[in-house]
């Protein structure tokens, strides 16, 4: 069964007031615009950016997206346990197709800059050797108020941004890893996060006091969790204590299982057991959610 080696969790912030330009070291290297595919909804070019940007644990390198004119909605791209790579690039740039300003951040910066991994595709899940090297990476973002500090400071980044529009709330979405990462970025900043989207989430219910699920009452945005069918094979009962955290907050969330396997979304996973973990229908019907979240929440 294909496992992300990201059963965990962790957000941060940045600086848009002028006065506070010193906080964030913004660096926009390599500005190049892109084409759009033909296949994506916006028809001008999406500009792509190398970026850096301080936070309170050193500078973070990572990606920025954004159409090629106006102000658009900000959002905030958690990577899966692979970090910031190819794939998740392409994420980016679909997305700021779509209309928003996009930020893909390197989740494991205060390890090394990226891409850790080029690709996912050559990875073994059951190769202790290879999940050595990854473990180290995940406990960086995860480490106790890390990953709420990294939000903070990301967040303050797409604030500061001329591409995005300050009037709107920003969404967060996030995959494997990424997924208990968005609840924890939704929690720690709740007036900024309009909308925050989990697939194939790892790590969002356990039985620790710490567990995503129950920061429920600190979120206000409007959430959707994709869950994969084999994660929910594992833990049938994960699903269901989702949905009842969220109801007693009072809080908007839909929680949904996916005919798909843990990773389905992302492009690069690698082969397992004769198949690919990758679905394109599943991963396009939960495009197909997440636009529609975001154009309901951060309009």
């Amino acid at each position: 069964m294909a496992h992300d080696p990201g059963d965990s969790d962790t957000p941060r912030e940045a600086v848009a007031d002028p006065a506070r330009r010193d906080f964030i070291a913004l660096t926009l290297a390599a500005g190049v615009v892109v084409a759009a595919s033909p296949a994506l909804s916006a028809a001008e070019p999406v500009v792509e950016s190398n970026v850096t940007i301080k936070t309170p644990d050193g500078i973070c390198d990572a990606a920025f997206f954004h159409p090629a004119t106006g102000s658009h909605p900000g959002v905030l791209v958690w990577p899966d346990a692979f970090g910031l790579r190819p794939a998740m690039r392409d994420i980016g740039r679909r997305l700021a197709a779509e209309g928003y300003a996009v930020l893909v951040p390197n989740p494991f910066y205060r390890v090394s800059k990226s891409p850790q991994f080029v690709s996912a595709s050559g990875f073994d899940f059951q190769d202790q050797a290879q999940m050595a090297q990854i473990k180290p990476l995940m406990s960086s973002v995860n480490a106790s108020g890390a990953a709420e500090k990294d939000a903070a400071a990301y967040a303050a980044f797409l604030h500061s941004q001329p591409q995005t529009d300050r009037a709107k709330k920003i969404g967060t979405q996030g995959y494997c890893m990424g997924g208990a990462l968005v609840v924890r970025t939704a929690a720690a900043l709740p007036d900024r996060v309009g909308a925050g989207a989990s697939f194939h989430g790892g790590g969002l219910v356990t039985n620790n006091p710490d567990s995503p699920h129950l920061l429920a009452p600190k979120i206000k945005a409007r959430m959707y969790f994709g869950v994969a069918s084999n994660d929910d094979q594992r833990q049938p009962d994960a699903k269901d204590k989702l949905r009842e955290a969220f109801e007693r907050a009072g809080a908007p969330a839909e929680v949904e299982v996916y005919p798909a396997r843990h990773g389905w979304c992302v492009p690069d996973m690698p082969v397992e057991g004769g198949a690919p973990i990758y679905d394109k229908a599943q991963a396009e019907r939960a495009w197909s959610k997440l636009v529609a979240l975001y154009r309901k929440a951060l309009a």
